[in-house]
């Protein structure tokens, strides 16, 4: 499979205190190991020389403490959009396949990424995203689907319509691209949105708009959608991998 992975982990974790602990949000520990180091496990698939992390605050501590990855740096916090942008340089070439994550999410397993990396390749996707469907409202962008069923956009919550906030067919922030199309995309990106960013969420629609498919791939993801913003999430998820 050819195939790279982006790892966004520039963000500094202002809600993890982490100006206080100095310590980066993808480093802080849970069941004894930093979170970035559950995500690079479940993208072992994937060699370490094909997979850059996205880095900002305090990056020498993450840089330091993977060795044989590949790096690129974020200087401003402009939005996921402009993480993926700023590894732009590092991407191998303009037809191999690029899967997107966060740093901060442990509990995504292997499995789930290489059953999207299968589906992306089966479909000839330009690209897919991971989706999971839950009986409850929760704070994720929403999947919105043409009357065909077909992916047509995410919107983030916090831009939802009252329609689009009833949708429980939630992003999980990972997507499989074909770089190609994918860096096209990042040179259109706008931030004309509630936070004034530029959202990766966005990417889907603007390859679809450029007439290239874009496919939505729903798994039950129970807690793998996990993230941690706070003490009470890492706690949790502390938890869970503990088990």
């Amino acid at each position: 499979m050819d195939m790279m992975a982006v790892v966004l982990a520039a963000g500094k974790g202002k809600r993890l205190g982490s100006e206080k602990t100095g310590i980066a949000k993808v480093m802080r520990l849970a069941a004894g190991r930093p979170l970035l180091a559950y995500v690079l496990d479940a993208l072992d698939f994937i060699e370490p020389e094909k997979t850059v992390i996205v880095v900002g605050y305090k990056r020498e501590q993450i840089i330091e403490a993977f060795p044989g990855y590949r790096f690129a740096a974020q200087e401003e916090q402009l939005g996921t959009g402009h993480a993926l942008a700023c590894a732009k340089g590092e991407i191998l070439s303009p037809e191999t396949d690029v899967l997107v994550c966060c740093g901060d999410m442990p509990m995504l397993r292997r499995e789930t990424y290489e059953a999207l990396a299968r589906e992306h390749a089966k479909k000839e996707n330009a690209c897919t995203v991971l989706t999971g469907v839950y009986d409850e409202k929760m704070a994720f962008g929403r999947i919105i689907r043409g009357k065909d069923g077909e992916f047509e956009r995410i919107v983030e919550q916090k831009d939802c319509t009252p329609e689009q906030d009833l949708v429980r067919e939630y992003n999980s922030g990972v997507y499989v691209f074909k770089a190609g199309p994918m860096l096209d995309a990042l040179g259109k990106l706008r931030n004309e949105n509630a936070q004034g960013e530029f959202y990766l969420t966005d990417l889907p629609e603007l390859i679809k708009k450029a007439g290239l498919r874009v496919g939505a791939f729903a798994m039950p993801l129970g807690d793998q959608l996990l993230g941690v913003n706070n003490e009470e999430d890492l706690a949790r998820v502390e938890t869970m991998l503990s088990r």
